[in-house]
């Protein structure tokens, strides 16, 4: 794929995206196409692409067209949001930038505007990337001789009118990722997080779509703020009929003020076209796939002790926990919460991290050193950017506490957060993590930030600190991540709360919900899937009684719901009886046997027809090979839900579909003929598997029904 510029006009072109730009004769960038391929264009088809989007003259408006530029200019007309807020003393607050002549790569362009009178320059940044994923950005230099204070730098990107319904994602803790949906309509869908971490109500992706769009199909733009602090995400429509797409960090007052030659760099919008939102996601997971903190193993099988043993951390115990665990496949053993100085609550002990004497008076040594000769890898549990009062640090230091106005702010969890832009606090972390890492042979880290950012100033000024602090915490992972380059970081945050791009670009797992209760976590995963890749879900098979929800549920069924992901288990397994053990054993079992495809596969999510059923498969990349899940989530209003349909093989290869029944004594009793006893299942062709189908097998609600499609020889009817 080729850049084709012309004196003003670049087409960035992927294999299922164009990006048409147009530099406007010496004006910031402006994007008349973002959308679906439009093949070879000659110099002259796009010209005549650029001037076919050119607004009319409206009635009572400017007497020229209205420019939209990736950094809007309200100093061309533009009364949407504008790009750049702010003032230097209540002046240059309208920039109007000149641009210089772009730098255009095979898909990318930067342009650097000037406005000299402003004393501002701004560098706009566009990629695409080989399968379509945009992101833009914009750093913005002071170029004058007093500071400027910046107030916001948004991005936006053009909707075209027929885009018209959005949907994003809404959640609290333990009920993360909720989607909801609403015409866009004149006015602005603005979702701002304040929480100084993406929190558990994020959009994830804002998307605006055709009315009905599903995940199938359904033209939908979609965009996600790669940051991990304040942010903002909105959807535009203005009384001119133009529509946008955009977001930014969300700054507080006086959190950005630039000097002389200081600049500003705002997180990257990434920008996803798809027909479907299947489509949607494909490009966030390979764009995940691609990046150099993507995981290049296979993911384990891993054992959580938290809701085992919670703080009641006892030697006996936990090595009791690891050989049952490694009896039944567990590959990987994650101490969580409990083991430093003084934690034998959530009242006290955050930021001292040493082991605690009493506890572990010979330290770590006598677990970790049992949990490798069984062969299972060990991780172990931080929450390196938080502060309990009642430690050694907060009563060496109180002034590494971020706070505002003298006062220390309202106490969440028992604690407050550390100020990681202080030299010595950021050291005292830093040193005492590499002292722990360097000690004990520890595979992982779960990196757990567990209250919100309230009342967030840092230094003697207490200016907001949510950006400097969000950048901090960046440089933290990245120094741990040089000092050990095979450490593997997992993303917890109150559960799923912190999960976008800004913290994969660090980690190699999130935890997406503290939830896991199977019902619940078939749509929380469902949703987070929407930006995050199988392999970097984790997903836990807990106890019998959810300890969130108090539900009941069958091992089959949160099994079933935790092998779509990075499998594990939080459950107390000394409680479970030689029975359960042995179906855990099954399911890790099929786990291994399958991870290979879930985890770089492609996802399919098929739009649901019944209520009460959810059907979701991954194909593999050849599409020689896909395993599907048919969830029966709630109790259908009609005797027979029908046949369900999958898409995403090729229509003209034949593929046997039978049931995967892992942990289960034997066949069921009851059930549509090629459902039966015959372990051989049916063939049919792709085609006729999307749009013929299947009869779903009866099945009471809150079970999970499995099946192995796998590609057959047409001469011999095998296995191909």
């Amino acid at each position: 794929m080729r850049s084709e510029p012309t004196a003003s006009i670049v087409h960035l072109r992927a294999r299922t995206v164009s990006v048409v730009v147009d530099l406007g004769d010496g004006r910031l960038p402006e994007i008349p196409h973002w959308g679906a391929p439009l093949g070879d264009l000659d110099d002259t088809t796009l010209s005549a692409l650029v001037r076919g989007a050119v607004r009319d003259v409206a009635p009572n408006g400017p007497d020229r067209p209205v420019r939209l530029a990736v950094l809007p200019e309200a100093s061309e007309a533009w009364l949407g949001r504008p790009g750049i807020s702010g003032s230097r003393g209540g002046a240059d607050w309208s920039p109007l930038f000149t641009t210089e002549p772009p730098e255009t790569t095979e898909r990318s362009l930067r342009v650097r505007g000037t406005d000299t009178a402003a004393g501002l320059s701004v560098l706009v940044e566009l990629e695409l990337d080989e399968e379509g994923l945009l992101r833009t950005r914009a750093t913005l230099d002071n170029t004058g001789a007093d500071d400027f204070q910046l107030d916001d730098l948004s991005l936006a990107l053009p909707l075209p009118a027929r885009a018209r319904e959005v949907l994003d994602l809404a959640g609290r803790w333990s009920m993360e990722r909720t989607p909801q949906r609403a015409p866009l309509r004149v006015g602005a869908w603005v979702r701002e997080n304040r929480r100084g971490r993406t929190g558990a109500e994020s959009p994830l992706v804002l998307s605006v779509g055709t009315p009905g769009f599903g995940f199938a199909a359904g033209e939908v733009w979609g965009v996600h703020v790669g940051h991990s602090g304040n942010q903002r995400h909105y959807a535009e429509r203005l009384a001119t009929g133009d529509q946008v797409l955009g977001g930014g960090e969300l700054l507080l007052p006086g959190e950005i003020v630039l000097p002389p030659g200081g600049s500003y760099t705002s997180p990257w919008l990434y920008g996803a076209y798809g027909d479907g939102l299947d489509a949607q996601a494909a490009l966030f997971h390979r764009h995940l796939r691609a990046s150099p903190a993507h995981p290049g193993s296979a993911r384990p099988v891993t054992l959580n002790v938290w809701e085992a043993v919670y703080f009641a951390h006892d030697l006996g115990v936990l090595t009791e926990l690891a050989d049952i665990a490694a009896s039944v496949g567990v590959e990987r053993y994650v101490l969580d919460d409990g083991w430093f100085r003084g934690r034998r609550s959530d009242r006290a002990g955050l930021g001292d991290w040493t082991v605690d004497p009493e506890v572990w008076p010979d330290g770590l040594h006598p677990l970790i050193d049992h949990v490798r000769s069984l062969g299972m890898e060990f991780g172990l549990w931080f929450e390196p950017e938080m502060v309990s009062t009642d430690s050694d640090q907060a009563r060496a230091h109180p002034e590494w506490i971020l706070g505002t106005g003298g006062r220390l702010p309202l106490p969440s969890r028992h604690q407050q957060v550390l100020d990681l832009t202080h030299p010595g606090a950021f050291a005292h972390v830093l040193d005492g993590m590499t002292a722990i890492l360097t000690e004990y042979d520890i595979a992982a880290v779960k990196w757990d930030h567990n209250r919100d950012l309230v009342d967030a100033g840092h230094g003697p000024s207490r200016r907001p600190g949510v950006h400097a602090q969000t950048r901090a915490a960046y440089r933290l992972m990245d120094e741990l991540c040089r000092r050990f380059p095979a450490l593997e970081i997992e993303s917890c945050s109150s559960g799923g709360s912190r999960i976008d791009l800004g913290v994969l670009e660090r980690t190699q797992r999130v935890w997406p919900s503290d939830c896991s209760d199977p019902l619940d976590r078939q749509r929380i995963n469902r949703w987070t899937t929407q930006l995050v890749p199988l392999e970097l879900l984790g997903t836990h098979i807990a106890s019998p009684r959810s300890h969130t929800t108090a539900r009941t549920h069958d091992l089959s069924f949160r099994a079933a719901t935790a092998l779509f992901g990075h499998m594990g288990v939080e459950w107390d397994l000394r409680a479970a009886d030689e029975r359960e053990r042995g179906k855990l054993r099954d399911w890790f079992t099929l786990y291994r046997a399958y991870r290979g495809l879930l985890h770089t596969g492609r996802l399919v999510r098929e739009d649901p027809w019944d209520d009460s059923l959810q059907l979701t498969g991954v194909v593999a990349p050849d599409r020689s090979r896909a395993l599907l899940s048919l969830a029966v989530t709630g109790r259908s209003e009609v005797v027979r839900p029908g046949r369900f349909t999958f898409r995403g093989l090729d229509p003209a290869r034949r593929y046997r579909i039978r049931p995967v029944r892992a942990g289960e004594s034997g066949p069921p009793e009851s059930g549509p003929e090629w459902f039966g006893t015959d372990a051989r299942g049916v063939v049919l062709t792709g085609a006729a598997f999307a749009h013929a189908g299947l009869q779903c097998p009866p099945s009471p609600p809150e079970q999970v029904h499995l099946f192995d499609v796998t590609a057959v020889d047409a001469a011999t009817d095998t296995t191909a």
